[in-house]
């Protein structure tokens, strides 16, 4: 089955971090944290800039047609 990046259901705040998390097969705690600490470390706007476009660009999970 084909794997699609979808925004997450499981949401803080878009739903970006929860859904890598859930491509990736991850805990989305961990890439939470971690995209905290990134951000935090690379002064922020890279971060917050980074997920507002990924925000724009990534699907709902509810509106994505998958094809078996």
């Amino acid at each position: 089955m084909k794997r699609i990046l979808t925004k997450s259901n499981n949401r803080m705040i878009g739903g970006v971090c929860g859904g890598l998390a859930e491509y990736f097969d991850l805990d989305p705690t961990l890439v939470r944290v971690a995209y905290v600490l990134v951000s935090f470390f690379s002064i922020a706007f890279p971060g917050i800039l980074a997920y507002f476009i990924l925000w724009l660009i990534m699907p709902d999970p509810n509106k994505t047609i998958r094809n078996s």
